[in-house]
């Protein structure tokens, strides 16, 4: 213990953020990696706490204090051992988990006002290391099973269950719609925030340990029917992709765009990959005056993004303030420091639009009416409701508008042709919590599919679950 508890003497300190006029010109990772003596000293200041709220406020319950105490110890293989113990992905985690809001937002020394346990960065520094070390263990079943599990959706859920299922010995195999694996971790999260060749290695080694990918695959209702009879189980993990929209005047005009074709465009473009839409310019925000409507992750992974990509000026439209944003304060913060201008308690109520100089009775959009807006008292949740200032509208100049309004589940009992699969009010799946249980014999569902769109951990979280029990009930049938 003589290693630790030493949060009086030593400072919070985070790997060495790069200067934000050098790092909003590319899309390298923006934090540099930790060195050994700085990750053992900040892991040092773990206060080693009888109930650790970081872990309990962690989807995972990642047993942190421990790792935390052998990182400052040196023992850093046994750290991550530990680490991965509970997440199959942690060097993803590290990466883009709000630590702000989970496990460092209830650290308890942040809370005695001496700056919380940079855990994040320690993870992805232990599991950066155990890549470069060779510490990671390939996957390798002990013995094989001839059951199957299919599994709708390469995304981290449907990946984090492929890897539990495919280490007890089953057959898995992943279908997609898009051409690589990883879901939003692949085609949504920029790549300053999450380098691919860190996803692309992870699916890499899925696939070195036998699990199977079926990608440019659109599962409709034959597909499905015929999945479900040639496999034991079969999991749904396909997200929420179905944009929200603005019924307001001018949404259907040339430069207003969908979050997820915008970033989903960038980062084909990190490929390598042929993007008309990107190279015409409609998904590239090269010297334009954009304009982001939004306040959650994607909007910050939005505006982030037009900056690198040469914007002219970059604003984002939020209709509650700062304070009740359910984006992450980090990335705010990381984001203005880049140049980004946030109008706050703002709400688009048209898209003003003139002929495209280009294209011959195309409306373009030219500018973003919006109007001010204040919060109203707070209701029985504790949410306060965006009210509209009478006489307070406002115009903002937009070659290119991004809405990053969130997402909605596909209509999957018609896209499946199955009536009897639930779903609730809201379009998500009905499952069982903790096993992912639906309506459907042997259906299994996990993630955004069921929780509405949420966070990467949450997620895995489910992916783990949903595999424990499908094992759990393999194990009772061949126990009878």
């Amino acid at each position: 213990m003589s290693t630790m508890l030493k949060f009086v003497d030593i400072k919070r300190e985070m790997p060495e953020l790069r200067k934000a006029d050098l790092r909003a010109k590319d899309f390298d990772e923006i934090y540099e990696q930790y060195l050994p003596a700085p990750a053992q000293e900040q892991a040092s200041r773990c206060s080693q706490c009888g109930v650790p709220y970081c872990q309990t406020h962690c989807p995972l319950h990642n047993n942190i204090p421990d790792w935390l105490m052998l990182t400052a110890q040196g023992r850093l293989q046994e750290a991550y051992e530990l680490s991965q113990a509970t997440n199959t992905f942690p060097e993803i985690c590290g990466r883009i988990c709000p630590q702000d809001r989970l496990c460092e937002g209830s650290c308890v020394i942040e809370q005695a006002g001496h700056g919380t346990v940079t855990i994040g960065a320690v993870e992805k520094y232990l599991t950066d290391t155990a890549w470069q070390q060779g510490w990671v263990r390939e996957l390798k079943p002990r013995y094989e099973r001839r059951e199957s599990v299919a599994i709708i959706g390469a995304g981290p859920g449907g990946l984090a269950a492929a890897e539990y299922l495919r280490t007890a010995g089953l057959q898995v195999t992943v279908y997609d719609r898009y051409d690589r694996a990883g879901g939003l971790l692949t085609y949504g999260i920029p790549n300053f925030k999450l380098q691919k060749d860190v996803v692309m290695r992870r699916i890499q080694h899925l696939e070195d340990g036998g699990v199977k990918f079926v990608l440019n695959c659109e599962i409709d209702a034959d597909y499905f029917r015929r999945l479900r009879q040639e496999n034991m189980s079969t999991i749904i993990a396909t997200g929420v992709y179905q944009s929200r929209d603005l019924n307001i005047h001018g949404a259907d005009a040339a430069g207003v765009v969908k979050a997820v074709d915008y970033l989903t465009a960038s980062n084909r473009k990190s490929f390598g990959d042929n993007v008309p839409d990107f190279d015409s310019g409609m998904l590239n925000a090269d010297q334009k005056r954009v304009v982001v409507i939004g306040g959650g992750d994607t909007a910050m992974d939005c505006v982030r993004t037009a900056v690198r990509q040469g914007a002219q000026s970059v604003t984002c439209l939020y209709r509650r303030d700062r304070k009740n944003m359910p984006g992450s304060l980090r990335e705010v913060a990381n984001a203005e420091a880049e140049g980004v201008v946030f109008e706050w308690l703002s709400s688009p109520v048209a898209f003003q639009v003139r002929l495209s100089e280009v294209q011959k009775n195309v409306a373009q959009v030219e500018s973003v009416s919006a109007q001010r807006m204040q919060l109203s008292a707070a209701d029985s949740s504790g949410r306060q409701a965006p009210e509209a200032i009478p006489n307070a509208n406002f115009t903002q100049q937009a070659d290119l508008v991004i809405k990053a309004l969130g997402f909605e589940p596909e209509n999957l009992p018609h896209l499946f042709d199955e009536p009897a699969l639930a779903v609730t009010s809201w379009g998500t799946i009905k499952a069982e919590a903790n096993s992912g249980k639906t309506s459907l014999e042997g259906v299994y569902a996990i993630g955004d599919i069921v929780r509405g769109a949420s966070l990467v951990v949450w997620a895995i979280r489910d992916g783990r679950d949903c595999a424990q029990a499908i094992l759990t009930r393999l194990n009772e049938k061949v126990a009878a």
